[in-house]
């Protein structure tokens, strides 16, 4: 039995600068965090041969090839395996709620595939290997900031270069700093679950078209990525915040399908209750609000009052790993 996980994240600046519609061009830099939610892989040796997967359906296949999985054919066909495997997926958080759980799987399976195959894989090359499946086998619309996280871990930051190499630091942020932006950092679950291919393409679809709002916007947002970058290396955590609601009025510009009139509602409940800065996780549509607040217990009884539940996290350090083998 293998077991690996890899943690969910949350962007802290200059989402949307990872595609590579735009940082081939541009560049692209984001700060992100790991959080201490995980999607989780195991495999397992069977006695007959054959695949078996499980996930939110089941599989029982005798070719790698007749697997329905893209990502679990496309990482067997890329790692490989002997046929008398099963492999099975579980998360903390569902997905579709804007955490990067499509690049916290595909780390972990390859993962999972490497130990099986006694391989010993870089965080780095991990995080290229998921980005090949993702971008350049299966075509998916996405950015490479959820892969490079989840094998990473820690609150991190991302240069995109326009050769498709990435520059990976970790943030040089007091440990003070750190605990408190923690402690001030609220997700609440809106509900709602969508697939963030739709808004990605439609922004994807702008850069290549080389549209000038949306690259604008996307060097606005860039921009926006460094200050909130510099504000938390200076330890001025009302800066982030303020930050975090100017990119989520400017993010808010790309795509008609960002918000709604819900999630605006309860957006607005929350700045009239101590958050200082919030957006929605991820490409947008739903998943999870995010909010910093120096007044939480304020924050979190207005939003109770919402009918929104909070999910408390902490921040993951180690990345990608190998649990039990």
């Amino acid at each position: 039995m293998i077991i690996v996980r890899s943690p969910l994240r949350i962007t802290l600046g200059g989402g949307g600068t990872d595609l590579p519609s735009y940082y081939r061009d541009h560049g692209g830099f984001l700060v992100a965090a790991a959080i201490d939610k995980y999607v989780y892989i195991t495999l397992h040796k069977t006695f007959q041969p054959g695949y078996i997967v499980k996930y939110s359906e089941l599989e029982r296949v005798d070719q790698a090839s007749d697997i329905r999985h893209p990502i679990v054919r496309a990482a067997i066909e890329l790692v490989g395996t002997d046929d008398r495997v099963e492999i099975a997926s579980m998360a903390d958080i569902p997905a579709g709620t804007g955490l990067g759980s499509s690049g916290s799987f595909t780390t972990a399976l390859l993962r999972a595939l490497h130990t099986r195959q006694r391989n010993v894989i870089s965080p780095h090359a991990l995080a290229e290997q998921a980005c090949h499946i993702e971008i350049d086998l299966l075509r998916e619309p996405v950015g490479k900031q959820d892969q490079f996280i989840a094998a990473y871990g820690g609150v991190t930051c991302f240069e995109f270069n326009k050769d498709d190499s990435v520059a990976v630091t970790a943030a040089a942020i007091s440990h003070e700093v750190l605990d408190n932006l923690e402690d001030g950092l609220c997700l609440f679950f809106t509900g709602y679950t969508r697939s963030a291919s739709a808004i990605l393409k439609d922004q994807d679809d702008k850069s290549k078209a080389k549209d000038g709002s949306v690259i604008d916007n996307l060097h606005y947002i860039k921009d926006l990525g460094r200050r909130s970058h510099a504000a938390l290396l200076q330890g001025d955590l009302p800066r982030f915040g303020e930050l975090m609601d100017e990119h989520w009025q400017q993010k808010k510009q790309r795509s008609a399908d960002m918000s709604n009139r819900q999630i605006d509602e309860w957006y607005v409940t929350a700045m009239r209750n101590g958050a200082l800065g919030g957006k929605l996780s991820g490409a947008g549509g739903g998943g999870f609000l995010m909010f910093y607040t120096e007044s939480k217990r304020r924050l979190l009884h207005a939003m109770l009052e919402q009918g929104l539940e909070e999910v408390r996290f902490r921040f993951d350090f180690e990345g990608s790993k190998t649990m039990m083998q």
